[in-house]
């Protein structure tokens, strides 16, 4: 399965990254290891994962507090959305197409 994210990802994981890095030395690498095992779960079996809205699905990060949003646009083709902190808005993000 082919694997795409949104533009606002990019900046989103930059930011949670530096954070966890000022936390703790290397802890923002740990957390984006997290993150890609986590979405290659995902991708392996996506219909497994809970239905929040429409056809937007979510999957919890077992080590970090975040949420990921995501949808399958074909069969072949998962579109990560929103990778956001499980206190934000539970909105945050679900107009992401």
């Amino acid at each position: 399965m082919r694997i795409e994210y949104h533009p606002a990802i990019e900046q989103e994981l930059r930011d949670i990254i530096s954070y966890y890095n000022q936390c703790s030395s290397g802890l923002g690498t740990e957390f984006l290891n997290e993150l890609e095992r986590q979405i290659f779960k995902i991708a392996a079996m996506p219909t497994q994962w809970r239905i929040v809205e429409s056809d937007i699905r979510r999957a919890l990060m077992k080590r970090f507090p975040y949420v990921i949003y995501f949808r399958v646009l074909k069969s072949d083709v998962l579109r990560v959305t929103v990778v956001k902190h499980q206190r934000r808005h539970p909105n945050f993000g679900l107009g992401r197409k």
